[in-house]
């Protein structure tokens, strides 16, 4: 049966994976974010009828408007993806309020603006489906804000498994660990700066507190989404898909 899912930062990553295996299962897409260059380009290599739209989700106007273009089309589910990485250190250029806002409260909003098309939708089960971290559950030196925000949406995940129940409304979270996207690569990179050696040398050290020494695919991640979406029992959950990297915690 054809369904229709929103997926936020859908132009690059993880939820670009995300779009092209859901729109593969025989699924519509509503492909969100910032930079609409890059959602059309997802979108012209997909089949079938999706959808683009350019919003920030760090503004409720722009969620507003966005929810406004959809008007009283029902979806079926929220794939709530969208989110920046980064260090932040304390004082004048501190980017807490950045990576909270983004991450954290952009969920948050992200969620309650598309709230009532999932409230409209007659499947049997509707999801939310939030992409938090392996650091949720681990501590990174220079990561407070990063660790912080993931952290927090596992806590908006239970509050909201619990709140939307009676609507069955099934609401989880996958907590990736390293997965080779653009983002990834740029922290490999940053750290590896810092620290003085190549991005090589610090992936290797960085895999050592990976029991199965790999980064997952973001097709992997996609493959995980597509399963939960097609379940009825599971919330309230953060699934863990990190190659054991929580073990050595």
């Amino acid at each position: 049966m054809n369904k229709t899912y929103i997926i936020s930062g859908a132009g690059s990553g993880i939820g670009k994976a995300i779009v092209e295996q859901l729109a593969a299962d025989g699924n519509t897409c509503i492909l969100l974010g910032r930079d609409e260059t890059k959602l059309k380009h997802v979108l012209s290599t997909l089949s079938g009828n999706h959808m683009v739209i350019s919003a920030d989700i760090r503004s409720i106007e722009s969620l507003q408007q966005a929810s406004a273009h959809l008007k009283n089309q029902k979806i079926d589910g929220i794939i709530a993806n969208a989110g920046i990485g980064g260090e932040n250190q304390w004082g004048e250029k501190d980017r807490w309020n950045d990576i909270l806002s983004t991450n954290l409260t952009g969920t948050y909003k992200l969620v309650n603006s598309f709230l009532p098309q999932l409230k409209l939708s007659a499947s049997s089960y509707k999801h939310i489906l939030i992409t938090s971290s392996v650091l949720a559950r681990l501590g990174v030196a220079n990561y407070s804000a990063y660790c912080a925000s993931k952290a927090g949406l596992l806590g908006l995940m239970r509050s909201w498994a619990i709140q939307f129940a009676p609507d069955n409304i099934l609401v989880n979270a996958i907590c990736p660990g390293w997965v080779d996207t653009d983002m990834a690569q740029q922290g490999l990179q940053g750290i590896a700066d810092d620290i003085g050696i190549t991005k090589d040398e610090f992936y290797n050290v960085a895999m050592q507190s990976v029991p199965l020494r790999k980064m997952s695919q973001p097709q992997e991640i996609a493959d995980l989404v597509s399963y939960l979406l097609k379940q009825q029992s599971i919330t309230g959950q953060a699934l863990d898909i990190n190659g054991g990297a929580v073990m050595n915690s």
